[in-house]
């Protein structure tokens, strides 16, 4: 896991809800909106994303093991909000990329300094409609 298992427990009781007011509307930033596998909840986890051609790309900054990409993967997809806008997502696909070359250079060496290595691309299926949901981190 590239960063330490005691700070995604320090984000899960609190920060993230910090970082969610501001992750919708930052550039690098986005909230995933997910169901849980078993749960059934819905989530709403802050994420760091980056547009690519017909999707986006997720940085892994928890590992590939995070409850989150574990409830897209098995889902086969998620809703993002970023940049004011809400997206369909499908098609998520796990990958390894060592020169992190799928994100700007300036996050490059962020994520470099935090050894992230791991990233879930996912296609855009179409612009989500506004809805409701629960606002539980995961």
């Amino acid at each position: 896991m590239p960063a330490p298992h005691w700070l995604a427990k320090a984000n899960r009781a609190g920060l993230n809800r910090i970082i969610r007011l501001i992750a919708p509307w930052a550039p690098g930033f986005g909230v995933v909106i997910h169901r849980g596998r078993r749960s059934g909840r819905t989530y709403h986890t802050p994420v760091n994303v980056f547009r690519r051609d017909g999707g986006f790309v997720v940085a892994l900054t928890y590992g590939r093991e995070s409850d989150w990409v574990k409830n897209v993967l098995a889902a086969g997809g998620c809703e993002l909000q970023t940049r004011r806008n809400r997206y369909e997502l499908t098609s998520p696909r796990l990958y390894r990329d060592d020169g992190r070359q799928g994100v700007p250079a300036p996050v490059r060496l962020a994520l470099g300094a935090i050894s992230v290595h791991d990233f879930v691309a996912l296609d855009i299926a179409r612009p989500a409609a506004s809805s409701q949901g629960a606002t539980t981190v995961e």
